[in-house]
């Protein structure tokens, strides 16, 4: 029998309460129904000071880099801030590399308060490729997210839910998927 594949979601998400982090929850739900174990790094917890790569041990950096090369699949997530990453995801990705990504599959998901995600997307995609992780050719854009939770969490729109929880089995069926080099 394989054992349960590992589904870390990185949440780059600061707010209280984060539209972000709602939409991971919902991934590794759906990543835990389809037979993974999972955990959500919620970054406001973490102790993570501005990147400095002649201090590369500082705070809990040991810990999210022991978390995140032990997963066989990771979803990261970010708010975008003017077309771009999260200042929060981008320094925990700093302290992450290939030792840490290489061959492993990633799930993308951005959360946009007005229109167009894509170009944040496409940055996660990019640095994803240079540390040799895997990106799902499935990842979730949502725009207006702050309407697209009702007060308890849940999707107003079932489309988009499942849009979500595809990501998070995803995640989970390719956890152990090796790509091929061309």
């Amino acid at each position: 029998m394989e054992e349960a594949p590992s589904v870390v979601a990185v949440c780059g998400s600061l707010r209280e309460p984060s539209t972000t982090y709602l939409a991971l929850e919902h991934a590794l739900d759906a990543a835990e129904e389809a037979g993974a174990e999972t955990e959500l790094i919620d970054l406001r917890r973490w102790d993570l000071p501005l990147f400095d790569p002649d201090a590369r041990e500082r705070g809990d950096a040991d810990a999210l880099r022991t978390l995140v090369s032990d997963a066989d699949a990771v979803l990261m997530g970010t708010p975008v801030y003017h077309g771009m990453v999260s200042s929060a995801l981008k320094n925990a990705f700093d302290y992450l590399g290939r030792d840490e990504f290489e061959n492993t599959t990633v799930g993308l998901l951005a959360t946009a308060g007005g229109g167009s995600y894509a170009q944040t997307l496409e940055h996660l995609r990019t640095g994803v490729r240079t540390v040799h992780g895997w990106t799902l050719p499935h990842e979730v854009g949502i725009r207006g997210a702050a309407d697209a939770f009702d007060a308890d969490g849940e999707f107003v729109d079932s489309a988009l839910e499942a849009r979500v929880r595809k990501l998070g089995r995803m995640a989970t069926e390719n956890a152990f998927t090796e790509p091929k080099p061309t």
